[in-house]
């Protein structure tokens, strides 16, 4: 059973338990009528074959109330493209996919770039950025949800409770993050939120003060979820981060555009299991060590903006800060598990958390190595202005490569 406690500056919509899927999908199916909504699947080719995105597929096939669904299709060749095709053709729902690959997208992309308005790395944040244009481009859809392709506990439930918060008349809502509990088989996961994300926010709190921007992202059960719902105003002058730290940087485009009465989150899903990150200790352009390095650099770059001077010398507190509340926190966290019978191995915990103290200190390097970096790509304001006919160029490109 869950609880019903609000705190922050946000507010909790919980699963209490009471209300069957089927009587929330009816009230959606009436809400669709004056507010058409497209589902975002933001897809490597790879995960095709994976055991979670044919169980998304199917579930989605029983969903009434989507109007749409639009897939953008990274690292596919031609081949793939068409099985891809294939593979969503069951889909009862308008579907369109984006075939990055494809040469009308490569085109597209080029005319970005002499332009300046290209994003620079690809990635989840390119490839939903492009995805959110073509939704605007279409111009039908009023509500926008967006959620990985690799969830292996998907259920209907997700899109419906991600949904229903920013698309019935009785709230106000124009942005809703979604949240779970993340316990895969019988241990505790998310270890970047657990160890790192939270960790960190107590840490600024505690060293620059009460701050809203931190106090806002503390407000958040689960700010690292990949999942969250918005309304069709909101993509035109959001921006979207190229790099890692796509989720994080969102929320601060989100802060900066939105009053927190209009934001909220949602618990969508009982239980939540998705494709696990490595560590990646010997690497630090992979996996969990490069995460954490560009969700750092996001909070830092948000806290310049905020008019926080940061030097080299803040950045070392800033870690031994860290350090010391994370350390408390995993004992809380190992706490926990063993309240609740689950695994949790101490010694891999402190050691992702010296990893996670270390990329403090290199987040802030390459912030102020790098102080003229253009992290988020240009919003669709911005395209649509400079370019005046792209969005009928984007929305033929896509039809001609579904035709």
């Amino acid at each position: 059973m869950t609880d019903f406690f609000q705190n922050g500056a946000i507010t909790t919509l919980h699963d209490l338990r009471t209300r069957p899927l089927e009587d929330m999908e009816r009230e959606l199916v009436l809400f669709a009528r004056d507010t058409p909504m497209a589902l975002v699947l933001p897809s490597l080719y790879s995960e095709l074959h994976g055991p979670a995105l044919p169980r998304i597929v199917d579930e989605l096939g029983r969903i009434d109330y989507l109007d749409e669904i639009i897939i953008g299709l990274d690292r596919a060749d031609e081949k793939q493209f068409r099985h891809a095709r294939r593979f969503f053709s069951r889909l009862p729902q308008r579907t369109s996919i984006l075939w990055h690959d494809g040469p009308r997208m490569r085109s597209l992309d080029e005319l970005l770039r002499r332009h300046e308005l290209a994003p620079m790395e690809v990635g989840k944040g390119r490839n939903a950025w492009f995805c959110f244009g073509y939704v605007l481009a279409k111009g039908r859809a009023q509500a926008v949800a967006l959620h990985d392709c690799d969830i292996t506990t998907y259920r209907r439930e997700l899109p419906a409770r991600l949904f229903y918060p920013v698309v019935n008349p009785a709230y106000d809502y124009k942005y809703c993050k979604g949240y779970y509990a993340r316990i895969s088989e019988d241990r505790l996961s998310g270890r970047v939120t657990r160890l790192f994300m939270t960790p960190l926010l107590r840490a600024l709190r505690k060293i620059f003060g009460a701050l809203d921007y931190v106090e806002f992202l503390d407000s958040f059960r689960y700010p690292l979820a990949g999942e969250f719902s918005m309304r069709q105003d909101v993509l035109r002058s959001i921006r979207i981060p190229a790099d890692w730290g796509l989720e994080v940087g969102l929320l601060s485009e989100v802060y900066r555009n939105l009053s927190s009465r209009l934001i909220c989150q949602a618990d969508i899903a009982d239980g939540y299991d998705h494709k696990h990150q490595s560590v990646s200790e010997d690497d630090p352009d992979q996996g969990l060590a490069r995460m954490s390095t560009e969700i750092a650099k996001s909070i830092y770059r948000k806290l310049a903006t905020e008019g926080i001077t940061l030097t080299s010398e803040r950045f070392r507190t800033i870690k031994a800060t860290y350090y010391r509340i994370a350390l408390d926190m995993l004992q809380q966290h190992f706490d926990n598990a063993l309240f609740n019978g689950l695994r949790l191995d101490r010694h891999k915990e402190e050691r992702v958390i010296e990893m996670f103290a270390q990329n403090l200190i290199v987040a802030g390097e390459n912030f102020l190595a790098s102080p003229m970096e253009r992290p988020f790509i240009a919003n669709w304001n911005r395209v649509f202005s400079a370019i005046d006919d792209f969005a009928d160029q984007l929305r033929e490109a896509v039809v001609a490569d579904n035709a």
